[in-house]
C-alpha cells in the first residue's frame, strides 16, 4: 500500500512534456522544507491506496502519461513496484523527485525529472548532486529560480558536477523573479537550457 495525497487527470504543466494530459498521482510526505514550497498539503494529508487501485484509475482516464509526484514520492519504498507496474502497463511515466534521494535505483524507462533545489529554498544542503550523473537520457534536471543568485548557484553547480545527457530546465517563481527577466539571463548566460512556466496554474488548472 502507498499513501496517497491526491490523484488527478489534468494537462501536464512543466517540463518538455508541457501541455500534454497526464494522470497525477500525488504521494503523501517529504523529507524536505523549502521555503516557497506549493505542496505542502502533502506533507500529511492522504490515505492508504493499492496499487491496483491507482492502475485502475490511470487506465479509466485514458492518459498515456503517468506523473508521479510529491512531497518526495522515493521516500515510500512501494513507489519501486508502482512505477515498475506503470511501466508494464505500457505507459509513459514521470518521476518528480527534488534531488535528495539517490535515483540509481529508479527503473529504467523512467523520465526522472530531478528537481534540484537551490538556496532560496533553504534546502540547496540536501542535495544529492551525484544524482546529476546519474540521469540518463530520458530525465530532466530542473532548477526552480527565485532569484539572480540562484541562477548563478545553478550554473556553478552545473561546471561542478557537468551536464545530464537530457533538458536542462529553469522555472521561475514569477512572484520573485519574472518570466522575462530569467529568459534574459538563460539568454545571455546559458543558451541552451530551457525556461518553463506553470501552465496549469497560469490557466487555473490543477
Amino acid at each position: 500500500m502507498l499513501k496517497v495525497c491526491e490523484s488527478f487527470f489534468s494537462i501536464q504543466g512543466e517540463t518538455s512534456f508541457v501541455g500534454l494530459p497526464a494522470f497525477f498521482i500525488r504521494l503523501s510526505g517529504c523529507n524536505l522544507k523549502c521555503s516557497w514550497c506549493d505542496t505542502r498539503h502533502s506533507f500529511l494529508e492522504g490515505e492508504l491506496r493499492s496499487i491496483e487501485n491507482l492502475l485502475k484509475e490511470v487506465e479509466e482516464s485514458g492518459a498515456p502519461l503517468v506523473a508521479l509526484t510529491g512531497g518526495e514520492p522515493l521516500i515510500q519504498e512501494k513507489a519501486y513496484p508502482l512505477m515498475e507496474k506503470i511501466l508494464s502497463e505500457g505507459y509513459e511515466l514521470l518521476l518528480e523527485t527534488n534531488g535528495s534521494m539517490d535515483i540509481s535505483q529508479v527503473p529504467a524507462g523512467v523520465r526522472v525529472i530531478l528537481d534540484i533545489k537551490p538556496p532560496s529554498s533553504g534546502e540547496s544542503g540536501s542535495m544529492d548532486f551525484k544524482n546529476i550523473s546519474r540521469l540518463d537520457e530520458l530525465g530532466e534536471l530542473k532548477f526552480v529560480i527565485a532569484d539572480v543568485e540562484d541562477f548563478r548557484w545553478a550554473l556553478s553547480i552545473l561546471k561542478d558536477y557537468g551536464r545530464p545527457k537530457g533538458e536542462i530546465l529553469f522555472s521561475p517563481i514569477e512572484e520573485k523573479i519574472s518570466f522575462k527577466r530569467l529568459a534574459e539571463l538563460i539568454m545571455k548566460d546559458f543558451p541552451t537550457g530551457r525556461i518553463q512556466g506553470n501552465l496549469h496554474r497560469r490557466y487555473g488548472m490543477k
